[in-house]
């Protein structure tokens, strides 16, 4: 292993012993971006935080549940850390918000030479993953083609990064700020597997659904599994998502989401947000347009990946042929 990665030694025992591992984002610890403005609904706004180490938590307890190790990707002290203590994530959420930089894959090597804390984001945990030989990763959703992109060629690394490392994503579809039909358009270019797991339609973050439909579907873990090994086996590139969408009880209503969403756009183009910033933005403005349904939903998306994840990873462990 390279000296400038530092595996967590449960990680390393479970790598050792060929047990199943899920790789997390770090991004969602990190306090980075700022408060979106005041956002019109029929009630008042309510600022509603949710807490990112009781999240942490329960996204791990998720993937442990599922018979997995988790493994929290970051980078910290000039290393770039595959699978972080309690100590680690409590350090990550309560830093000040300029004392963690939020890192894609492009911003992996200044970060680590920096010597300071880096929230990685899908891309650069992407990188993490792989460098340790975990397969699975798991988030809430992946970035995506932006609004306007045809004239700002604003398109996410995660897309970019899924050709380049050989680790299948788990996420409830594209974020719902992002163009859905572009997005997968850009995947299919890219040839990047879309399989939806047991869902007809390309989930979009907080919505079961996102209009659209998944390239694929399968319904059994055990034929992704052999998908996926198929996929690496013949050579070709990069990983896959697996989508899986958030559940009933926490879901939010699409139409409504997507009035936030135009409003709160609007107000992040007068305020200056752009970039990173985008999305952290428009996940607060949902929260608070949502009285904290919002923060529930994210946190039911988290925790759904997770268990998903949890299981893939268990499925790819087991020799090829076998079922559970």
């Amino acid at each position: 292993m390279h000296a400038l990665v530092e595996i967590h030694e449960e990680v390393h025992e479970a790598l050792l012993e060929r047990r199943p591992i899920v790789a997390l984002e770090s991004a969602t610890l990190a306090h980075g971006p700022p408060s979106p403005g005041p956002v019109e609904t029929a009630a008042d706004p309510v600022e509603t935080a949710a807490d990112p180490v009781e999240t942490a938590a329960a996204v791990e307890k998720a993937v442990r549940e599922a018979g997995a190790i988790p493994a929290t990707v970051g980078i910290a002290d000039g290393r770039f850390v595959i699978g972080m203590d309690g100590v680690d994530i409590e350090r990550f959420a309560t830093a000040p918000a300029d004392r963690v930089a939020r890192v894609g894959s492009g911003g992996i090597g200044a970060a680590i030479a920096s010597g300071g804390l880096g929230a990685t984001t899908v891309a650069a945990a992407l990188v993490g993953a792989e460098l340790a030989g975990i397969p699975v990763f798991s988030t809430a959703g992946v970035g995506g083609v932006h609004p306007g992109a045809g004239g700002t060629f604003d398109v996410s690394a995660d897309l970019t990064q899924c050709t380049r490392n050989k680790v299948a994503v788990v996420c409830a579809g594209a974020e719902n700020v992002l163009c859905a039909r572009p997005t997968l358009e850009y995947l299919e270019t890219l040839g990047v597997p879309v399989i939806g797991y047991r869902c007809e339609d390309f989930p979009a973050f907080y919505c079961r659904s996102s209009g659209l439909r998944n390239p694929q579907r399968m319904d059994d873990l055990a034929d992704i599994a052999r998908a996926l090994r198929t996929h690496w086996d013949l050579g070709l590139p990069g990983g896959a998502l697996v989508t899986t969408p958030i559940d009933e009880a926490h879901a939010l209503d699409r139409d409504a989401v997507a009035s936030v969403l135009r409003r709160a756009l609007a107000d992040a183009d007068r305020s200056g947000v752009t970039g990173p910033g985008i999305t952290p933005y428009l996940t607060k403005a949902v929260a608070r347009a949502t009285g904290g349904a919002g923060d529930e939903a994210h946190r039911a998306v988290l925790v759904g990946t997770a268990r998903t994840a949890g299981d893939l990873a268990v499925a790819l462990s087991r020799p090829p042929g076998a079922r559970p």
